[in-house]
Formats: C-alpha cells, structure tokens, sequence
C-alpha cells in the first residue's frame, strides 16, 4: 500500500470509530448515565474488539503463510487492518486526553503511543506486518473483556450470559493473550537472524559495486 493508501485508511478510520462513539450515546441505560463517557468510550473499544478480532483471524485463514513468514510476508488485506487498527488508536488517544485527567489514564496513553508507532513502522516499511496481525488476535479476549464491562455498567452482573462470558473471558485470556505472547517471543529468538526493521544500506553504495565489477573484469583479463 501507498503512503496515501495508509493515510486515507487511517483517516477513514478515525472518523468510523468517532461515528461510533456518538452513535452509542443514543442506548445508554439508566444505570450507565452517572458516567456516559466511560460507557461510550467501552461500547467503541467492544466494536473495535469485535472487527479487528474478526479481521485478524481471516487475515491468516485467507493467507496462511504469513504464519510462516511475520516480517516479510503479508497481504494488502492485513496491511489495512493495521492501518485501521491504528485509526482507532488514535481515536482513543485523543478522546482519553480531551475526557480523563492525565493521572487516571497514563499508563493506557504510554501503550496506545506505543502502539501506534510500532503499527505505524510496520505499515510504512511494509515489515513485521504479520507481527501486528498476531499481536491484533488478544482482541478476542479484548471482545469479553469489553462485554463484560458493559454488562456491569447495564447491571446485568448476574446470570448464565454473564457467566458464559466470565468462562470466554478466562479461556481467551490463556490462550490469546498469555499462549499468544508466549509464541511470539520464541518466534523472534528463533529468526533472530532477520530482524531489522530496515534493510541495511551498503556504506559504498553505488560506487561500491562499481568498484567491485572494474575489479572482477580485471581478473578477469589477466587470467586471458
């Protein structure tokens, strides 16, 4: 994908995710209205959750070898997840920013920060793209997490959805978050060897390899 490419999904992005927000301030319950923010600002993260979670999962069934391959190999459609993924970043950043004190919310405005310039390098170098496909796959535990978020604000603690959810919740936690992680960190110690975010100039440049072809037609001759 282009620069333009990137800059129109992202942008495309952040205005879906700001739709959203005003959308869900049209269903709030009676008992999420002492904090409308907080519940606005969760319903966004679930919707975020429900599509990237989705995206993230076709991505690999559609082009499974990038399973085999996280830096180099990828497809133009996981490089739009990525671009959009970081529109939404950017959305809750700045709408963490304008509503909360800096105290409540830091530690979220450190991770959102660095995701989207992690996120941001891979889509403009067009590397480790399949890297942030996988690191997408925890918004399938973020999907229940969000849920059940959202039930407690709606009082609906009790009951088998909640506790079907509470069960989805633990069980994608293990395996999309802690088992997730886990795979990732053995990935990169065994492809040690490749990873560089940007290929490595060749300090001759040029010149260098001109250099080095006058010689070799040289032996050349001489060997005539």
């Amino acid at each position: 994908m282009a620069l333009s490419s990137v800059i129109l999904t992202t942008g495309i992005s952040v205005g879906f995710f700001t739709l959203v927000n005003a959308g869900v301030s049209k269903v709030i319950p009676e008992s999420a209205r002492r904090n409308i923010w907080k519940w606005k600002n969760i319903c966004t993260s679930f919707a975020h959750s429900c599509i990237t979670a989705t995206w993230a999962v076709l991505c690999f069934f559609l082009h499974p070898q990038m399973a085999e391959d996280l830096i180099e190999t990828h497809s133009v459609f996981s490089h739009v997840l990525v671009s959009f993924s970081i529109g939404y970043f950017i959305f809750d950043l700045s709408d963490m920013m304008m509503n909360q004190k800096l105290s409540q919310s830091w530690e979220l405005l450190i991770h959102h920060i660095v995701v989207i310039t992690c996120f941001g390098l891979s889509v403009l170098s067009c590397r480790y793209v399949g890297f942030a496909v996988v690191a997408l796959l925890v918004e399938i535990n973020s999907v229940f997490l969000h849920l059940r978020q959202i039930l407690r604000m709606a009082n609906i603690a009790t009951g088998t959805l909640c506790r079907l959810n509470s069960m989805m919740n633990l069980g994608t936690y293990v395996v999309f978050r802690i088992s997730t992680l886990a795979w990732m960190t053995r990935w990169l110690v065994l492809n040690r060897d490749k990873e560089r975010l940007f290929e490595e100039q060749h300090p001759g440049g040029q010149k260098g390899e001109r250099e080095g072809d006058v010689d070799r037609r040289g032996r050349r001759d001489k060997k005539k």
